[in-house]
């Protein structure tokens, strides 16, 4: 027996894992319980699973709404290709698609909630041949204020926001600063070299050539401007030969 039972279950396993047995049925989730502030808009999420393939062209949607206290079930939305919200009732002109059905998404939006809009909203969808399945139900409550917790989340989400916009900016002026940084560093980097750099015309001083100038003096003649040439004698050697000339002329007055 229970080798029996053991092939049995393995057989039921291999046909869930070969796709010969699949669930049957529609499946839709929602969120159960909501809260929206009067005058303000909700949005009722619905999302479905569908053991079919899905075929925009036949598949239809349905929502429907029913008070809290005594009072009557009324339409409020209905879906087959095309939206189509509710000509008459409380509803009118307050009901807007918001969903996708290639998406597996069925959700609306009522706009404005007012108080008479607490109740209980249904969800149905069928996808045939898969039009058997549960509905999804949301609980609307419409109140004056935002509940603590919402005002907490509210305050939650725009803290958040604001802090990582101020995250983002230190990061973004950060790396400005690092740029500008790396950008002084590369330039001292490539002035450094060339300071460092000799003129390639000068020349070791082992090798440089030693010019020297002659003593000369320059005559300038101020009568026509023009510069003359003095000799270039040493003056010593002017006053050495200055006396023998001399010399010589009273030598021969002596004769």
């Amino acid at each position: 027996m229970c080798v029996k039972g053991l092939y049995f279950f393995t057989v039921l396993f291999g046909l869930a894992a070969s796709g010969v047995l699949r669930v049957s049925g529609m499946r839709i989730y929602t969120s159960g319980n909501m809260e929206a502030v009067n005058g303000t808009d909700a949005r009722l999420k619905c999302t479905f699973q569908s053991s079919s393939p899905i075929n925009p062209n036949s598949v239809t949607i349905s929502w429907t709404f029913r008070p809290l206290g005594q009072g009557k079930e009324e339409s409020v939305f209905h879906y087959q290709q095309r939206p189509y919200p509710p000509l008459e009732g409380i509803f009118r002109k307050r009901i807007v698609w918001d969903g996708d059905v290639m998406g597996r998404d069925a959700s609306i939006i009522i706009r404005e909630v007012k108080f008479t809009y607490n109740g209980t909203y249904v969800c149905q969808v069928k996808n045939p041949p898969d039009v058997h399945g549960t509905v999804g139900e949301i609980r609307l409550r419409v109140v004056a204020t935002a509940s603590f917790s919402e005002l907490l989340l509210l305050a939650l989400a725009i803290g958040g926001g604001v802090a990582a916009v101020v995250i983002l900016l230190i990061i973004i002026m950060s790396c400005r600063k690092c740029r500008k940084r790396r950008q002084r560093q590369l330039e001292g980097n490539e002035e450094a070299p060339r300071k460092e750099r000799k003129d390639p015309t000068a020349c070791h001083p082992s090798r440089a050539v030693h010019l020297y100038m002659s003593e000369t003096s320059i005559e300038i003649d101020s009568s026509d401007g023009m510069i003359s040439e003095a000799s270039t004698k040493d003056p010593s050697s002017s006053e050495d030969e200055g006396p023998s000339s001399d010399d010589d002329d009273d030598g021969g007055n002596s004769d």
